[in-house]
């Protein structure tokens, strides 16, 4: 049997990289290779299949889309963490929620509709450090209605999410007030200490498998969108398409957060700059 890397040719590579980039619009360059031989070289011994070519033509003939999801899966990398990149949390308490309260755009049942979308939510810490940020910036929460929608392509992420089970090291960026207001003390994985999301933040968010590049099923507008750090896995043109379609699945007065390591230099758009990662829909 083979290990499930010695047979990645040019062509086979190629043939992976052009099924990832027609199903989910990411970029495999040639110094992915070893990343690629790594991870499906993995799956490929799980499967007891004889090697890469053996496995790419499973991935072609699937029709149940159990292929799609493992690949995604194996390509993805989800570097994620609590608080990650702070000023957005910041600017959304100090800016953006006061700013929401003053003038409303949008109510209903006579309160102030506060729509949330985590973009490439990983494994889901972005998505409750956001709900986090809002409980404790809130000061009348009965006059808001408030629903935090969390996505991935992986769907083991979005399943370690949907659990909400961390491990203790996992929260250092989250205060000790916070860590007991919102988490619970549970034991973890081997025995190892871990805290599970409290009802009162989970319930805020739905964690759901989309793929971005697949038809979006909302029937409201986002007063925000976090997508950080996933659309450097994209080219310009693909780039472009995305951050426009944000902009018209966006309220009045949306907001869409990018990664520090992103720009939206070079892409047409009709979104208004805020400070550096953040643009306004006016």
């Amino acid at each position: 049997m083979s290990t499930g890397g010695d047979d990645l040719t040019d062509d086979i590579f190629n043939k992976i990289r052009k099924y990832v980039y027609q199903h989910a619009r990411i970029s495999l360059g040639e110094n992915k290779r070893e990343l690629v031989r790594a991870r499906f070289g993995k799956v490929i011994r799980q499967r007891k299949m004889e090697g890469f070519r053996d496995y790419y033509q499973w991935m072609q003939n699937d029709a149940t889309g159990e292929a799609l999801s493992e690949v995604m899966n194996a390509i993805s990398t989800n570097l994620t963490s609590f608080f990650r990149e702070n000023q957005h949390f910041q600017y959304l308490a100090n800016t953006f929620l006061p700013a929401l309260g003053a003038s409303p755009p949008a109510m209903r049942g006579g309160k102030i509709m506060l729509r949330g979308w985590s973009a490439g939510c990983s494994t889901g810490e972005e998505v409750y450090s956001t709900g986090i940020t809002l409980l404790e910036n809130i000061h009348d929460p009965a006059r808001w209605d408030i629903k935090l929608l969390a996505t991935d392509i992986d769907t083991e992420v979005v399943g370690h999410g949907q659990r909400g089970v961390y491990a203790e090291e996992r929260l250092k960026g989250v205060s000790q007030a916070n860590v007991k207001r919102y988490f619970d003390p549970v034991m973890g994985a081997k025995g190892k200490p871990a805290c599970r999301v409290k009802p009162a933040l989970r319930n805020l968010v739905t964690f759901r498998y989309l793929n971005l590049f697949a038809d979006w099923p909302f029937r409201n507008k986002f007063s925000f969108i976090f997508c950080r750090n996933v659309m450097i896995y994209f080219d310009r043109e693909t780039q472009e398409q995305l951050v426009n379609r944000f902009y018209n699945q966006l309220g009045p007065g949306g907001h869409l957060f990018i990664g520090h390591s992103e720009s939206l230099s070079g892409i047409k758009h009709h979104f208004d700059y805020a400070q550096p990662t953040v643009y306004v829909k006016r």
